[in-house]
């Protein structure tokens, strides 16, 4: 039985650790018409117990896609510790503001350093869901 939505320090210390340990997650994403895309993104974070985010700094396929359809799911696998995550949720565009400044303040500096004059977005991710290999292992509450 699926618990509440409540992300873990193990998720936490492995998506800081991404970069380094070279398992960028993946962002799939669809536009509204349900045409689909997929692209790495190595600044995804923890940002709360209920949200993940990433620095949006490409402003390419998947930043139009989440514009039309803010649906999308977030792969984590590392392929040394054999641990991985699906986590599904709704993304919000953030350009400006306290939260965009806390998610700039968050990025891994090798990310950071693709947009040296900090152009990016902040991509806020409510999670709805999440799965490991074993099936949902964490759903929010309605």
């Amino acid at each position: 039985m699926p618990v509440p939505v409540a992300l873990t320090e193990e998720m936490t210390a492995a998506l800081e650790s991404a970069i380094a340990d070279r398992a960028p997650c993946i962002v799939a994403s669809a536009s509204a018409d349900g045409m689909p895309d997929l692209s790495y993104r190595g600044s995804m974070m923890v940002f709360d117990a209920g949200h993940l985010a990433y620095w949006e700094r490409a402003k390419g396929e998947t930043l139009a896609n989440l514009r039309e359809n803010p649906r999308l799911a977030v792969l984590y696998r590392n392929p040394t510790t054999r641990i991985g995550w699906r986590f599904y949720g709704v993304a919000e565009i953030i350009t400006s503001g306290a939260v965009r400044d806390d998610v700039l303040a968050r990025v891994n500096p090798l990310e950071l350093a693709q947009d040296p004059e900090r152009q990016g977005y902040a991509v806020l991710v409510r999670i709805d869901r999440v799965r490991d290999r074993t099936g949902v292992i964490m759903q929010r509450e309605e």
